[in-house]
C-alpha cells in the first residue's frame, strides 16, 4: 500500500480548470500501428507498471493524503483510444491535435492515464500521444511508462492485486502523520533556515535572505539577485494549450560543447534563451534583465527519496538581455555552475520536509492559496527548462521504428506560459514546447528561433575540435556530459 507523498499530491491540489497537472509525450513512429496491438503490448507489460493500474483512494475529509491502489479491471478501450488527421496530416495540425488533448483534466476515479493512436500523419507516419498525471510521474517515470511500449518483450510478469487501504488504517495512519507534523517542521526548521536564501520561491520572500547569513556560520557562494520581470508571458494562464516541437542534431550541439567548453545542458539552456530573446523582440516586450528560468532536478536515491515525484526545482537566470550570442552561453554556464554548487549544499529533503509539516487537511487550501497569490502578484520564474537524456539507439514499438519523442510538459500561473522540454534520443535532441494558448498563441515561432540560435553558435571550421584553454568558459555546468 502507498501513499502519495505530500509533493505528490501537490500536484492534485493546485489543479483547476486552467492549470492542469498533465505531462505526456508525442511519439512519431514510421508507419501505422493498430489500435489492439497496442493495447495488447500494455496488458503484456501491465504488471510492470504500477502507474498504468493504480487509481487514487482519498481519505475520509482529506485528513491524509491520498494512496494508490491497483483497479481490479483496467478498461483499455477507455485509456487507449485512436483518432485520425484530416489531409495533408502535417505537423501543425498534430501539435494543435495534441494540445487539445494535452488540456483535459483526467478522470480522477480511474487510473490517471491515457493514450492516442494519431493516424494519417503525412509520409505514412502515425503518432502516440500520451499523457500522465504529474502526482503519478515526474519526467525520468514518465519515460519509464512510455517504455512499457517498447521492444523487446520481457517475460510476462506478474503481480498481486493490491486491496484499497480499509477505512480505519487510513484513519490510524492520518493521526500518526498528524502527530508527526511538529517534527517535520522542526528539521526543516533546523536545516533549511541557514540555507533560506538558496530555497526557489522561499528565497523571494522578505528578510529570506538577511536570516540565512544571520544563522549561517560557513560562508556559502553569493547567488545573483533572481526577480523575474513581468513579459508577456507573465500571468495567469488560460484554459487552452498550444503545442510546437522541434529536433536538432546532437552532433551540433555536442560541437558547440566541446568548441566553448561547456556543457550538453549548457547549450541547450543557451539555445532556449537565444529562442526566448528573439520572441520577446517580435512582441517589444524584452526587458533588460535577465529571465528567471526553473530547472527541474532528478533527486532519486538521495536521502531516502525512493517513491513518488523525486524530482525538486532550482532556479537560475537566462541572460536574454545579451545580445551577443556567445556571452549568453558563458552567463549560462556560470548560472549552472552556480545551481551545481548551491544543490549540492543544499538537503534535497529540505522542501520535502516542509511540505510534509502541514496537515493533509490544510495542504489543499494552502497549496491553491499559494498557487493563486503568486500568479497574480509575482511569479517566481518565467519559464521553466528541462533536458532529459534518453537513449542513443534506435527504438521500437511493437516491431514500428520509433522516429522522434517529442516531450509535452505543464503550464501554470506561476511557472509561465511556456514550458520547454528536451529529450535526446538516438543522436537528435527532441524538443516540445507547451504553451498557454491565449498568451502565446504563435508557438510555433519557437522551432525556427531555436535553429537559428544553434546557427549563430557553431563554430567555424578553424576553431572546430580546438579546445579553449587560456579563453576558455570557467566551470562546468550540470545537467548533460
Amino acid at each position: 500500500m502507498r501513499q502519495l507523498s505530500a509533493l505528490d499530491a501537490q500536484f492534485l491540489n493546485f489543479e483547476t480548470a486552467t492549470n492542469v497537472a498533465n505531462v505526456g509525450g508525442l511519439a512519431v513512429l514510421y508507419k501505422d500501428l493498430s489500435r489492439k496491438k497496442i493495447q495488447r503490448r500494455l496488458a503484456e507489460r501491465m504488471a510492470g507498471v504500477p502507474q498504468l493500474r493504480q487509481r487514487l483512494v482519498r481519505v475520509p475529509l482529506g485528513l491524509d493524503h491520498p494512496y494508490w491502489a491497483d483497479d481490479g479491471e483496467v478498461d483499455l478501450d477507455h485509456h487507449v483510444r485512436e483518432l485520425t488527421l484530416p489531409p495533408p496530416g502535417d505537423d501543425l495540425q498534430l501539435g494543435e491535435q495534441v494540445a487539445r488533448l494535452h488540456e483535459r483534466r483526467l478522470d480522477r476515479t480511474r487510473p490517471l492515464w491515457e493514450m492516442y493512436l494519431i493516424h494519417g500523419l503525412a509520409g505514412g507516419r502515425c503518432g502516440i500521444y500520451a499523457k500522465v498525471h504529474h502526482a503519478a510521474v515526474d519526467g525520468l517515470t514518465g519515460a519509464e511508462v512510455l517504455a512499457a511500449l517498447m521492444d523487446p518483450v520481457p517475460e510476462a510478469a506478474s503481480y498481486e492485486l493490491e486491496a484499497p487501504p480499509g477505512l480505519w488504517r487510513m484513519l490510524a495512519r492520518s493521526a500518526w502523520h498528524l502527530a508527526g507534523n511538529p517534527a517535520h517542521l522542526l528539521r526543516f526548521a533546523g536545516e533549511a533556515l541557514p540555507v533560506l536564501d538558496q530555497l526557489p520561491v522561499i528565497s523571494r520572500l522578505p528578510g529570506a535572505s538577511g536570516v540565512a547569513r544571520l544563522i549561517r556560520r560557513a560562508p556559502r557562494p553569493e547567488l545573483p539577485d533572481m526577480e523575474a520581470p513581468h513579459t508577456p508571458l507573465s500571468g495567469p494562464v488560460s484554459s487552452r494549450r498550444r503545442y510546437a516541437f522541434a529536433e536538432l542534431p546532437l552532433k551540433e550541439i555536442k560541437r558547440v560543447k566541446n568548441a566553448f567548453g561547456v556543457t550538453v545542458n549548457d547549450v541547450v539552456m543557451a539555445l532556449v534563451a537565444s529562442a526566448l530573446r528573439r520572441w520577446l523582440l517580435a512582441h517589444a516586450a524584452l526587458p533588460e534583465i535577465p529571465l528567471v528560468a526553473g530547472v527541474p532536478f532528478s533527486v532519486r536515491g538521495q536521502e531516502g527519496v525512493n517513491e513518488g515525484n523525486q524530482v525538486t526545482m532550482m532556479i537560475t537566470q537566462l541572460p536574454t538581455h545579451m545580445d551577443d550570442p556567445r556571452r549568453r552561453l558563458e552567463l549560462v554556464s556560470e548560472g549552472m555552475r552556480q545551481i551545481k554548487e548551491r544543490f549540492a549544499l543544499t538537503p534535497a529533503r529540505l522542501l520535502r520536509d516542509l511540505s510534509e509539516s502541514m496537515p493533509a487537511a490544510l495542504n489543499g487550501l494552502a497549496d491553491r492559496a499559494a498557487l493563486d497569490l503568486l500568479g497574480r502578484t509575482g511569479p517566481p520564474v518565467n519559464v521553466v527548462v528541462s533536458n532529459v537524456p534518453g537513449p542513443q539507439f534506435p527504438l521500437r514499438i511493437a516491431g514500428v521504428r520509433l522516429l522522434a519523442h517529442y516531450p509535452v510538459s505543464v503550464v501554470t500561473d506561476v511557472s509561465g506560459a511556456v514550458n520547454v522540454t528536451a529529450f535526446s534520443y538516438n543522436g537528435r535532441l527532441d524538443v516540445g514546447f507547451t504553451a498557454c494558448g491565449e498568451l502565446v498563441p504563435d508557438v510555433w515561432a519557437f522551432p525556427g528561433y531555436l535553429r537559428e540560435a544553434l546557427d549563430e553558435l557553431r563554430p567555424s571550421p578553424r576553431r572546430a575540435g580546438a579546445r579553449r584553454k587560456t579563453q576558455g568558459l570557467r566551470g562546468r555546468g550540470c545537467g548533460g556530459p
